[in-house]
C-alpha cells in the first residue's frame, strides 16, 4: 500500500546536453511504495529524469533528496537503488543462478548479515530462490542466458536487481522488447510483484495503456516539462490540457467558447456540461473521448453526420462521423453502416472543459 511519506523528492531537476535542454525545472516526489509511471512522447526527458534519479546522470540544476538527505555527491552504486533497462545487460557467459547472484557475490559476510563465507554461500543460495520463486523462473538455475526466450531474460533481469533487496527500482522500458500477449501478462506480473514486496517502482514507458494499467501515479511528461500528475483515473477521466487529452487514450479534441458556468457553445450548438469558474464567452478547448458518444437516430441527435467508415476492434466498432465541421470518432458495440446518417448525443458528465493553452 502506498505511503504518506516522501521518499524522494526532485527539486528544480534541469538537465541539457549541448544546446538542447531535455528537462526544465522539474519539481516531483515520490511516496513509499509507490508504483510511479513516467510518461511521454520519445525526447520528452522521461529517461533522463529516470537515470538523474538513479545517479547515473547529474542534474545542471536542481538536487535529488532520498529521505531528506541530498544525493548529488552519491554514487550510483551507494544509493539504494537498483535498475532493470530496456536491454537486459545479462551475462552471457553466466548461466541464470550466477547472473541473479551476481551482486550478492560482491558483498561481504557481514553486508548479507552473515559471519562466514558459508555463511554467507547459503544466504545467497536463500535469496536467489526466492527470487527465483518470485520471476516464476524455479528450476531455471542451470540454464544459459541464451537458452531463455526474451520473456524469461526479462524476469532473470528483474529477479537480479531484487535480489539486492533495493528501497526504489528503477524500470526502464523493461517491457519494450516483449510481443503484445507477452507484454500484457508481465504487466500485470510486475504489479503484483511491487505489491508483495512493498518497494517503490519507478517507471518509464511512452506506451498510454502500460502506464494506466499498472500506476499508482502516472507523471505525463512532454518537452521537458511535467504537463499533469495524478491517479490513471483522474489523468484519463480529466485531462489538464489537450497535449494529456490526445496522449492518453483516444479523444475528440475541438474549440468551444464558454458561454456560462455548465454551458459550452462547439460547433455552433450549445451543450450542458458540469464544468464551472469559466470566464463567460471563454474561448476552451473541449474533450470529448470517443465511447462517451452515443449513436442515436439522426432525429435525435444534438448533431447530426454520416457516418464515413466503420473498423471492428474487437470490442467494440470504431466509426468516423462526419457533422460538417468536425469528424467525430466514436467507439460503440452498435455498428451503422458506412453512409448511413446518424445523430449524436453527449451527456453533461462526458463534456471535459479545459483552459486553452497559451
Amino acid at each position: 500500500m502506498v505511503q504518506d511519506t516522501r521518499l524522494i523528492e526532485l527539486k528544480g531537476i534541469s538537465k541539457s546536453f549541448g544546446d538542447t535542454q531535455v528537462l526544465h525545472a522539474v519539481d516531483l516526489y515520490i511516496r513509499k511504495c509507490e508504483f510511479i509511471t513516467l510518461l511521454g512522447p520519445s525526447g520528452c526527458g522521461k529517461t533522463t529524469l529516470l537515470r538523474i534519479i538513479g545517479g547515473f546522470e547529474t542534474p545542471d540544476a536542481g538536487s535529488v533528496l532520498f529521505e531528506g538527505a541530498d544525493m548529488g555527491s552519491v554514487p550510483p552504486y551507494r544509493r539504494r537503488i537498483n535498475t532493470v533497462f530496456q536491454k537486459y545487460a545479462l551475462f552471457s557467459h553466466l548461466n541464470v543462478f550466477d547472473n541473479i547472484a551476481f551482486g550478492l557475490n560482491l558483498k561481504s559476510p557481514e553486508a548479507l548479515g552473515v559471519k562466514t563465507r558459508r555463511q554467507k554461500k547459503a544466504e545467497i543460495a536463500r535469496r536467489v530462490n526466492r527470487m527465483l520463486k518470485l520471476v516464476k523462473m524455479e528450476g531455471y538455475e542451470k540454464r544459459s542466458i541464451d537458452q531463455l526466450s526474451g520473456g524469461q531474460q526479462q524476469r532473470i533481469a528483474i529477479a537480479r536487481a531484487l535480489v539486492n533487496e533495493p528501497e526504489v527500482l528503477l524500470l526502464d522500458e523493461p517491457l519494450g522488447a516483449l510481443d503484445l500477449k507477452l507484454r500484457k501478462e508481465m504487466q500485470v506480473e510486475l504489479k503484483a510483484m511491487q505489491q508483495q514486496l512493498g518497494i517503490t517502482f519507478i517507471y518509464v514507458t511512452h506506451d498510454q495503456e502500460e502506464a494506466l494499467t499498472m500506476s499508482d501515479t502516472v507523471v505525463v511528461l512532454n518537452g521537458g516539462r511535467i504537463q499533469q500528475i495524478g491517479e490513471p483515473k483522474r489523468i484519463y477521466d480529466e485531462p489538464k490540457n489537450a497535449f494529456v487529452a490526445d496522449f492518453i487514450g483516444e479523444s475528440n479534441i475541438l474549440s468551444g467558447i464558454m458561454r456560462a458556468d455548465r454551458l459550452v457553445e462547439m460547433l455552433g450548438v450549445e451543450f450542458p456540461c458540469v464544468d464551472e469558474g469559466f470566464g463567460k464567452d471563454e474561448p476552451v478547448d473541449v474533450v470529448v473521448r470517443p465511447e462517451d458518444i452515443e449513436v442515436v437516430p439522426a432525429a435525435d441527435g444534438m448533431l447530426t453526420g454520416t457516418v464515413e467508415s466503420v473498423i471492428f476492434k474487437g470490442v467494440h466498432y470504431e466509426m468516423m462521423i462526419d457533422t460538417g465541421d468536425m469528424r467525430w470518432k466514436v467507439h460503440s458495440t452498435a455498428m451503422q453502416p458506412a453512409g448511413s446518417r446518424v445523430g449524436l448525443r453527449i451527456v453533461p458528465f462526458n463534456i471535459h472543459i479545459m483552459h486553452k493553452e497559451a
